[in-house]
Order: structure tokens, then C-alpha cells, then sequence
């Protein structure tokens, strides 16, 4: 009877599991995923550039047009920075768990969610602050019809503009952080009581 257990028949699915226990399934996939979104984060501005052509922002006024590439500067260095975080984090992504821990997506999770924040609370900080500066200031009243022309809506305008898209990029890194911290103080936990068991 063990040796049927034990044929190939019953057991051609190990090498699949050693595969899931290993961790390899969350740390690579969780690192392609990574640079895919470090790519996205080079051709975002690209994107932009696009719909402001396509929604003719070079038939505008001289001011519309020298705003939009001082804007489309900000979006591209943004995007170059997030690239950075990415590309960063790819590489550390595999350093999260080990092959010895029973805990393996939660820490890997979690550091998705701690990147994620990184990224989304520095853009918001960069593109929200630079963009609702420049087109307060030069625009005045005009910058909501540019914020929509250039597919940017989800953006504020305006002297508060200026002041809280710093003040929410800061919390989103903040809150996503935290958040990470908690699942990741779960697992060492979880993984350090089974250890001493």
C-alpha cells in the first residue's frame, strides 16, 4: 500500500507544493508586478501627453500650453521618482520572508501595501502640490478647465490645493505604512510563536 501512496500517480503535484511552501509563488510574481508598475510609472506621462493633445490643448492660449509642459515636467519627474520606488522595492520584495517561515503572503502583502503607499502618497505630494501651484498662480480661475482638459480632474486646484495635496500625500505614506506594520507585526508573531513551539 505505501508504495502506491508513494508512486508517481499520488505524488506529481510535490514539486508544485514545495513551490507554494517555498515562497517563490508570492515573492516573484509580487516582484514582476513591481517592475510592470515601475514601467506604468515611466509611461503615465506619456498617457497625459497624450489626452492633452487629444483634447486639444495645443489650440489653446500661449499661457494653456507653457502651464501644460511646466505640468507635464512635474507629472514626468513624478513619474520618474515612482519608477524609482518601484524598481527599489522589486528588489527587496524577496527579502521579506524566508524559506523557515510558516507566514509567507502576509509579509509579502503587506509590503505591497507599504510601496504602494510610498508611491501614491509621493505623487500626490509632487503632481498635487506642483500642478495646483502653477495653475493657481498662472491660471487663476481658467485651471479647472485645464485640470479637465489634460485628464488630471482628480486634482485640486487653488490656494488650498496647494497647501493639502503635501499634507494628504504625507498621510496616505503614513496610513499605509501603519497599515503595513500591523500585518506585518501579526506575522513575526505568528511566525516567531510557531518557532518556539
Amino acid at each position: 500500500m505505501n508504495e502506491i501512496m508513494n508512486s508517481i500517480f499520488f505524488n506529481f503535484i510535490n514539486p508544485y507544493l514545495s513551490f507554494i511552501d517555498s515562497g517563490k509563488i508570492y515573492r516573484q510574481p509580487f516582484s514582476l508586478l513591481y517592475a510592470v508598475l515601475a514601467a506604468l510609472n515611466i509611461l503615465f506621462p506619456l498617457y497625459v501627453f497624450y489626452l492633452a493633445v487629444d483634447n486639444n490643448i495645443f489650440d489653446a492660449g500661449a499661457k494653456f500650453i507653457i502651464v501644460f509642459l511646466l505640468s507635464w515636467l512635474i507629472i514626468a519627474f513624478a513619474g520618474w521618482v515612482g519608477f524609482q520606488i518601484w524598481w527599489d522595492r522589486k528588489s527587496r520584495v524577496s527579502q521579506v520572508i524566508t524559506d523557515h517561515d510558516s507566514f509567507m503572503a502576509t509579509p509579502v502583502f503587506s509590503h505591497f501595501i507599504q510601496t504602494a503607499g510610498e508611491w501614491m502618497g509621493t505623487w500626490i505630494a509632487i503632481v498635487g502640490f506642483g500642478v495646483a501651484l502653477l495653475t493657481t498662480f498662472v491660471l487663476g480661475d481658467e485651471a479647472r478647465f485645464f485640470i479637465r482638459a489634460t485628464g488630471l480632474g482628480f486634482l485640486g486646484t487653488g490656494f488650498l490645493s496647494i497647501f493639502l495635496m503635501p499634507v494628504y500625500g504625507f498621510l496616505v505614506i503614513v496610513g499605509s505604512r501603519c497599515l503595513a506594520e500591523l500585518f506585518r507585526a501579526v506575522a513575526a508573531i505568528a511566525n516567531n510563536t510557531r518557532r518556539s513551539v
